[in-house]
């Protein structure tokens, strides 16, 4: 079963292993792959929380921003074609 953890919840998992705790012991407790734990800490390490929150608004809008991008450009092509074309 996948589980999702919070940033906050991450971030924990991270200052224990730092704190001086065996990664394998922390995977354990938290029921996680060595893999999973290094993927996140690769992702949050040295973040505090609110470093995270803000990371994952700056996401969020960095994908509607894209999409945005996408769709003007979508509509640029089109505009493009149909002026070409001859009636």
């Amino acid at each position: 079963m996948k589980r999702r953890f919070t940033d906050q919840q991450i971030i924990a998992m991270i200052r224990e292993q730092e704190a001086g705790l065996k990664t394998s012991e922390v995977c354990r407790k938290h029921g996680i792959s060595d893999a999973t734990f290094y993927k996140y800490k690769a992702k949050f390490g040295g973040m505090t929380v609110s470093d995270a929150r803000k990371l994952r608004v700056l996401e969020a809008e960095n994908a509607n921003l894209k999409r945005l991008l996408a769709e003007a450009m979508l509509d640029n092509a089109a505009l493009k074609e149909l002026a070409t074309k001859n009636f």
